[in-house]
């Protein structure tokens, strides 16, 4: 059995940094985390070069990479998606839908199973698919963003239950206020989803509806979702609270940010952070098929129908001028929130790694260096680029 040994390197837990740490793993998982010692001779070691060894990071909403995206429905885009991420150090990945037709969706749904397949056999060569992230179709008209509006409805039981009837859904999304949302809920909640309140215009009232029906997160905070004037404008007087107040209340909700400093600036990221804590904010790309493109024009969701974008190399924008998704990979938004908020390494890592781990219950196999879990490893520099990637024990790139 092969053994790794990373070394001369911040190692980054939980809850602290280690200094001239060292991670060893044999197989595909970690055997021991502690102080440098030595070692014997057949032991491969990679040197971290005084820079930093972490855990691999984990997206829980993810829309494509390096020209697919993920709603294109064939393995081949979902793979070169995945491929993509995983030089971002992005090791464990929820591919997610857009809106689309019913068909669409199920084409999508059967693509990543097909993939995660086909993944199975060649180690190391894309992030690992832990699941697919229902995310559209079931948005609020008025929240749709840089969706296409045409594929948007309200929740149908025949629809959504051949989504779950195919095992891979791990995380569902649907507005609060959507008639059928309490019915959704409760098969996500049947087939243990992360159950997610997204592209919403949701009251509180509303979302404690949801809540006790087993919605505990809230997609991208601060973008397509309610707040206070907008439920003025929807239910006139008196005012009402709105999601951001709902998941700031309440202890067990948690909810993600996109860091790429385009989609929210640092006093919001700030805000959310010192609110919500590390154990309950996640990190995450929301990123779509310009991922390592050049810029230009690309669509958004199914390549043959999908919504007109513009990557301008620093973040994506709709026709209206309204963002459109981010263009960049995990380890630019854990740099960015590294740079911005008063976080310290390992919250910003577990922002990225334990947390959505913990939050779609993968926690007990990866998120963290941890003995006993699968040895997703990464080796960054100090400026926290990522140099070196091992996923379940082997080693993606030199």
């Amino acid at each position: 059995m092969k053994s790794i040994a990373f070394v001369n390197g911040t190692v980054v837990l939980p809850d602290r940094v280690l200094d001239d740490g060292m991670v060893c793993c044999e197989g595909s998982k970690i055997v021991s985390v502690g102080q440098r010692e030595s070692l014997p001779s057949d032991v491969e070691i990679i040197d971290a070069k005084g820079g930093v060894i972490a855990p691999g990071f984990i997206d829980l909403h993810v829309h494509g990479g390096a020209g697919a995206d993920f709603m294109d429905g064939t393995p081949e885009a979902v793979i070169s998606a995945c491929t993509a991420h995983l030089r971002h150090g992005t090791t464990t990945i929820f591919p997610t839908t857009t809106t689309g037709s019913s068909q669409q969706i199920s084409d999508m749904i059967k693509s990543c199973a097909v993939a995660a397949q086909q993944l199975s056999k060649q180690p190391a060569k894309a992030a690992r698919i832990a699941g697919v992230h229902l995310y559209g179709p079931y948005f609020a008209e008025d929240k749709v963003g840089c969706h296409a509006p045409d594929g948007r409805r309200s929740p149908i039981v025949s629809e959504f239950q051949k989504y779950f009837d195919r095992g891979l859904v791990r995380i569902a999304t649907c507005a609060a206020e959507l008639p059928g949302a309490d019915v959704f809920y409760n098969m996500a909640r049947q087939h243990n989803c992360l159950i997610t309140c997204g592209h919403s215009n949701s009251t509180w009232n509303e979302m404690q509806a949801a809540f006790d029906a087993g919605m505990r997160h809230v997609d991208h905070f601060w973008c397509a979702m309610s707040s206070v004037p907008s439920i003025r404008q929807r239910c006139h007087v008196p005012m009402q609270g709105s999601m951001a107040e709902f998941v700031l209340m309440s202890i067990d909700m948690s909810t993600e940010v996109i860091a790429d400093g385009w989609h929210l600036a640092p006093e919001l990221l700030e805000f959310a952070f010192r609110m919500k804590g590390a154990e309950r904010l996640c990190l995450v790309t929301d990123c779509n098929r310009a991922l390592d493109m050049p810029n230009g024009e690309y669509r958004f969701g199914n390549a043959a129908d999908g919504t007109i974008f513009r990557s301008d190399g620093n973040v994506g924008w709709a026709p209206n001028g309204s963002l459109a998704s981010s263009i960049v990979g995990m380890d630019s938004m854990v740099r960015h929130m590294q740079r911005s908020t008063s976080a310290s390494l390992s919250q910003v890592i577990r922002m990225a790694s334990l947390t959505p781990a913990e939050r779609t219950g993968i926690a007990d196999q990866t998120g963290s260096l941890d003995v006993g879990k699968l040895a997703d490893i990464l080796v960054m520099d100090r400026e926290l680029n990522v140099v070196d990637v091992c996923l379940g024990g082997q080693r993606v790139s030199a």
